[in-house]
């Protein structure tokens, strides 16, 4: 309501905010509102009996927007309509003491009297409900904030993707190096110069509990630059890892290259000083005391493994934990219990005995247990007992050797002219396999440990009855040289009285060297003359090819088949040309083999000046030696050596060669049975100065 000098009326509150309060058109205690009013003009001066629609605009339309929030004028101008607001559904009307309604009459005139009628929109929208209930309000400003927040989240994700597009991410590092947020030019430079040094630094490294270091580029590591900056270039797109980039790191691995020759090398010298082998589990028999070996599960570095992870992991800036594998033993901890408290300790719980002839006795020491018994994984975690009876009869059998008696050959004697067979002797020996048979159980026995030894007959190799079918009855071969020197003269006695009386059995091979055996010092042997390198020398056993020539000719003329012989390098006056032998201890050998149905005998018979060598058995051929002529002389050359006891002077003879024929025939009907030439070249005598 206006004031009488025109000015505006009062603002009212309204529940919107809006300067004019929401009143219904039913409320008579509402002020009205006369057209002119609504736009905010002074009151109307216009006389009461005047047509109202003088005073009117003529375009009373209303904007569209409008139609809800203000009056709208009637087209007739006699009325004044009031515009009636939407009012929400759930809303509440506020009420109040009536109001006069403007009207527009000046004081103390007649009030009109037309009918008032609300006037509606012709066409009203349809109402939207608006929950303005108290609960429905508290969420507005909660929301605004998060709409808000969120708008600025998607502005600042924009400019955080545009700012740092082309550059590394943010808090990206590889090897701990920090190269986010750069340009990757910038992040290069920055990797190379801090991983760089890395590779010939050392690296720590632990195999288990054993660390030692290694150097990555003397293992054939290096880093591959393009392929490590590869994994590096790519921008997030997720916001999340954008965001937590802020407050995190991104660790890029190392791309290495690997010279796996050099690094497969590293790791084997790590292997040296980190693999463990496994220890057994054991049980030792000691001293008389037996006791356990704890089983200790050994160690071996995984070398494929170890390298891979060592180029994976190198330039972590850590200790490189390489992987290892056990090896397992295969003896438990209870195969060592059971085997000890089962065997080893009743073991060595006393004495073995075993009782031999005529009140003798041997016995195993406790302290000699441990020669016998050991013992061996047996494959299931155990230990298994090994008992070692050569060992147990090696303590055992000098102890009652007095209580048997040895067998002894039949052999053929000489004495009387003729051979004679000497009947041999059935020995009656202990048989020891039998007798410590029941050695495992007298080892873990707690009562009697004893065992009574058990005798056996033992026939002899060459039984009477074996001597006498071998036909040993007439010599059939023999051969006698001389010539010696003193020195050789006894060499040669001493290995005649080995060889005399050896048997030769049908088919049988007989070698010179090994029925003789060792001929030094110690058998008795002395120092004599032999041929060194085509030269006089001396050595201990000189002399000895004499018998080993006398031998080769006797069995040559006894029909004997030459199985290996060797001639002298240069001639020697007193043997036969191309049918004469020498010998030397462990080289050179003399052999022949038996070929005929009986058997044969070596008689030797020496004196001071020469040795004779007789073969006996059964006649069954005859054999005659053609020496043939020599040809191919050749002229000794002269050595000068100094005096002293390594020279011995020597004339010197030319070489030659020379052939022998050996012709062999049936003794009962002449035939010939074979014929054989053998052709020697010698080597000239050399002339011996010494000066």
């Amino acid at each position: 309501m206006s004031d009488a000098d025109g000015s505006p009326p009062e603002k009212n509150n309204g529940v919107d905010g809006s300067d004019t309060p929401e009143r219904s058109a039913s409320d008579s205690d509402t002020p009205e509102r006369s057209a002119s009013d609504s736009e905010g003009s002074a009151p109307d001066q216009t006389a009461p009996d005047q047509p109202a629609s003088d005073q009117a605009p003529q375009d009373q339309s209303v904007p569209e927007e409008q139609a809800l929030d203000e009056p709208v004028p009637d087209e007739s101008a006699n009325e004044i309509t009031t515009v009636i607001p939407v009012v929400p559904a759930n809303s509440e009307i506020p009420t109040g003491p009536a109001v006069p309604t403007n009207t527009g009459v000046p004081a103390g005139a007649a009030e009109p009297t037309q009918q008032f009628e609300p006037v509606l929109p012709a066409v009203a929208p349809e109402p939207v409900a608006v929950d303005q209930s108290p609960a429905s309000k508290k969420w507005v400003k909660p929301a605004l904030i998060v709409g808000g927040i969120f708008a600025v989240a998607v502005l600042a994700y924009g400019v955080d993707v545009f700012t740092s597009s082309g550059n590394t991410p943010r808090g990206t590092q590889v090897a701990g190096i920090d190269i986010g947020n750069r340009s990757p030019a910038d992040a290069e430079t920055v990797l190379r110069a801090e991983l760089a040094p890395k590779l010939v630094e050392p690296v720590t490294v632990r195999a288990d509990d054993v660390e030692s270091t290694i150097i990555p580029a003397s293992a054939g590591i290096d880093v591959d630059w393009s392929a490590t900056l590869a994994g590096v270039n790519e921008q997030p797109l997720n916001p999340i890892t954008r965001i937590t980039s802020f407050f995190s790191s991104r660790e890029v691995p190392v791309v290495s290259t690997v010279d796996q020759a050099a690094l497969d090398a590293s790791m084997t010298v790590v292997a040296a000083t980190s693999d463990r082998a496994p220890v057994e589990g054991a049980v030792v028999i000691s001293g008389g005391e037996a006791s356990g070996v704890s089983p200790v599960v050994g160690r071996a570095l995984d070398l494929p493994g170890a390298a891979a992870t060592f180029s994976d992991e190198w330039s972590s800036g850590d200790v490189v934990d390489l992987p290892v594998e056990d090896t397992p033993v295969t003896v438990t901890q209870a195969g060592v219990d059971r085997a000890l408290q089962d065997v080893a300790q009743p073991a060595v719980s006393g004495e073995v005995v075993v009782n031999g002839r005529d009140g003798k006795e041997a016995t195993i020491g406790v302290d000699q247990i441990g020669e016998i018994l050991t013992f061996a994984p047996d494959g299931s975690g155990g230990l298994a007992p090994q008992y070692n009876t050569e060992a147990a009869v090696k303590i055992l059998a000098p102890q009652l050797v007095s209580t048997e008696v040895q067998p002894k050959d039949a052999s053929i004697t000489l004495a009387g002219g003729a051979p004679t067979v000497v009947p041999g002797v059935v020995g009656d020996l202990i048989n020891w396999p039998e007798t410590v048979k029941d050695l495992p159980v007298l080892l873990t026995s707690t009562g009697s440990r004893a065992t009574p030894a058990v005798y056996a007959p033992v026939p002899p190799a060459l039984t009477t009855e074996g001597a006498e079918a071998l036909g040993i009855k007439e010599v059939i071969g023999e051969f006698t040289t001389g010539g010696f020197e003193y020195a050789s003269g006894v060499n040669i006695a001493l290995a005649a009285s080995v060889l005399d009386g050896a048997i030769v059995k049908p088919g049988e091979t007989f070698s010179f060297n090994e029925y003789t055996g060792p001929r030094g010092a110690a058998q008795g042997y002395v120092e004599s003359g032999i041929i060194n390198n085509g030269r006089p020398d001396k050595a201990v056993g000189g002399g000895i090819s004499q018998l080993a020539t006398t031998l080769y000719n006797a069995t040559y003329f006894a029909g004997m088949e030459d199985v290996a012989h060797t001639e002298h390098s240069y001639y020697i006056s007193r043997y036969p040309e191309a049918r004469e032998a020498t010998i030397f201890d462990g080289a050179i050998d003399l052999q022949f083999r038996n070929p005929s149905k009986t058997g044969v005998m070596i008689q030797t018979i020496t004196t001071s000046s020469n040795v004779t060598v007789k073969i006996w058995g059964t006649k069954t051929v005859d054999v005659e030696s053609i020496t043939g002529p020599r040809t191919s002389p050749t002229s000794p050359n002269t050595v000068v050596l100094p005096k002293g006891d390594g020279c011995i002077a020597s004339s010197g003879a030319p070489g030659f060669t020379a052939s022998d024929t050996r012709v062999i025939t049936d003794h009962a009907t002449g035939a010939q049975v074979s014929s054989n030439t053998r052709t020697v070249k010698y080597d000239p005598v050399p002339i011996v100065k010494c000066e």
